[in-house]
C-alpha cells in the first residue's frame, strides 16, 4: 500500500515591475497543507537580477518588506495583523488573492504531498531556485 499523501495547495509569487506589461520573475512559493496544519512560504531576493529585470524605479527595500509581511501573515502570529490573526486557509486565500501590485500570486495549483516542507523546498527549487 502505497503511503497516504495529503493535499496541498500552492502559489507562485512574481515580482511584476510594470503591471501593464504583465512580465514577472518568479520569487517564491507559498504552500498550504491543511492536513499537516502547514502554511509557508520561501522567497529569494536576487538584487541584481531584480534591478536588471526591474529598472531603478524598483524598490528592494519596498518589495523585501512586502514579501516578510507574507511571511508573517503565513505564521499566523499577531506580528501578521489582522490577517495573521485568521485561519490556516483564509490567509493563504488572502495571500493568494488576484491584485494589481508589483508582488502578485500565479493561480492557485493542487497536488499530493507526503511532507509538506520537502514539497515547499522542492517547489521553490524548480520554481524559483
Amino acid at each position: 500500500m502505497p503511503p497516504a499523501q495529503d493535499l496541498f495547495e500552492y502559489a507562485v509569487l512574481r515580482v511584476v515591475p510594470r503591471v501593464e506589461r504583465e512580465e514577472f520573475l518568479n520569487v517564491g512559493v507559498v504552500v498550504l497543507c491543511r492536513a499537516q496544519g502547514f502554511l509557508q512560504c520561501r522567497f529569494a531576493v536576487p538584487e541584481a537580477r531584480l534591478q536588471a529585470f526591474g529598472g531603478a524605479d524598483l524598490n528592494l527595500a519596498e518589495l523585501a518588506a512586502r514579501l516578510r509581511a507574507f511571511e508573517k501573515i503565513c505564521q499566523g502570529r499577531r506580528e501578521g495583523g489582522p490577517i495573521g490573526q485568521l485561519g490556516a486557509a483564509e490567509r493563504f486565500r488572502w495571500l493568494t488573492a488576484t491584485r494589481s501590485t508589483v508582488l502578485q500570486t500565479s493561480a492557485v495549483h493542487p497536488g499530493l504531498c507526503q511532507d509538506a516542507a520537502a514539497t515547499l523546498a522542492r517547489l521553490f527549487g524548480q520554481l524559483v531556485g
